[in-house]
């Protein structure tokens, strides 16, 4: 398991050396021309089946399952209560298309080991299914293009059709949603366009939709659930956004303000949804003492620890989680801006564990 944490390191190599070298040498414009696609969007014939065991990285019944790995001194629970929905970050990195193919393997490859790092921290409490999708390549998200949102439409369109087969596979138990990145932005909307109003909201432990900004007043009205306030409530929302200090969000603010929200209204300038993990509180701030562990490489990247009171969190501005002046050193992981993104989840694993624990007992207690 050790070795496969070192392939998740190899990921985040690839993925951060990508964004981070190509906009620190050339500039937002050439980084944009590096990896946004220059093809014409091809129309998505609709998904096959989520019936079919092929159409998922993890499910409770798929041999080896991604999302069931766990640093040393954890393990997943034998008989969970909950069924927990995971919808993996951006794992397509190329520019030929503006899709990933199902069977891309690279991009496959990778969303396994996200699952690992990510989806992970929920497999105390929950059976985990984790769908493949034809997800929008990268250079989707640098871009104001049509093409872009068409795109993100068709990868919206199969975490759609997985979710449906998802609430015939979990039955009636207690649901936990939970996505990153580019699965955050298709969570948001699930949220909002299928389940807030529906039978299906009552059912909600928590949402984690995390590494993706939630406005407040332009999305939050629409999403159904509110944002989670205190460490012990049920059916609401989290989210956070990581950065070191100084942060430089201006790569979020700028898109992010370009936009409209969920209810119609402009984001522009307004504040987000910030959820503090270590402490499971809105608008929170901790000490790293108050880490119960960040999942980490070691230097000579043998192994993968949780490491414990290592890194501080506090909500700030309009809303980003600042994790201090000195955080783990990671190198090229880091993205432009001080933007600790792909640790979103890894910097507070055992916090986020503790955390699903504790609103599963909240909801069963209602």
């Amino acid at each position: 398991m050790a070795r496969k944490f070192l392939y998740l390191v190899v990921v985040l190599i690839v993925i951060a050396l990508a964004t981070t070298f190509a906009f620190r040498f050339w500039g937002a414009e050439l980084l944009r021309q590096a990896l946004v696609p220059s093809v014409q969007v091809a129309a998505l014939p609709p998904p096959g089946s989520y019936a079919r065991a092929e159409m998922w990285i993890a499910r409770p019944d798929k041999p080896g399952n991604p999302a069931l790995w766990t640093p040393a001194g954890h393990s997943p629970a034998a008989n969970p209560e909950a069924a927990v929905f995971f919808i993996h970050p951006t794992s397509f990195l190329e520019r030929t298309r503006w899709n990933a193919p199902l069977d891309n393997a690279e991009a496959n490859a990778r969303a396994e080991l996200f699952l690992r790092g990510q989806a992970s921290a929920f497999n105390a409490v929950g059976a985990i299914w984790a769908p493949r999708y034809r997800q929008a390549t990268f250079g989707a998200f640098l871009t104001s293009k049509e093409e872009a949102h068409k795109a993100i439409d068709f990868a919206y369109r199969d975490v759609l059709a997985a979710f449906e087969q998802f609430l015939v596979e979990a039955g009636d138990r207690p649901i936990i949603l939970a996505g990153h990145s580019q699965g955050a932005l298709h969570l948001s909307r699930l949220l909002a366009e299928r389940i807030a109003g529906t039978r299906i909201e009552k059912r909600i432990v928590a949402a984690y939709v995390v590494g993706w900004p939630v406005s407040i007043t332009a999305d939050l009205p629409r999403m159904g659930l509110p944002a989670c306030a205190t460490a012990d409530q049920a059916g609401c929302i989290l989210s956070w956004q990581s950065f070191g200090e100084p942060a430089d969000t201006g790569l979020i603010t700028d898109a992010f303000d370009a936009s409209t929200g969920f209810t119609g209204l402009p984001r522009k300038g307004t504040a987000f949804v910030c959820t503090n993990p270590i402490t499971g509180k809105a608008n929170d701030t901790a000490p790293a003492q108050a880490n119960l562990g960040a999942l980490l490489p070691t230097k000579d990247l043998t192994n993968a620890t949780l490491e414990p009171g290592r890194v501080p969190a506090r909500c700030a501005g309009r809303g980003f989680l600042l994790i201090g002046t000195n955080p783990p050193d990671l190198g090229p992981y880091v993205l432009p801006g001080n933007n600790y993104h792909v640790f979103d989840y890894s910097l507070f694993w055992a916090n986020i564990r503790k955390d699903a624990e504790r609103r599963l007992a909240a909801f069963s207690n209602k």
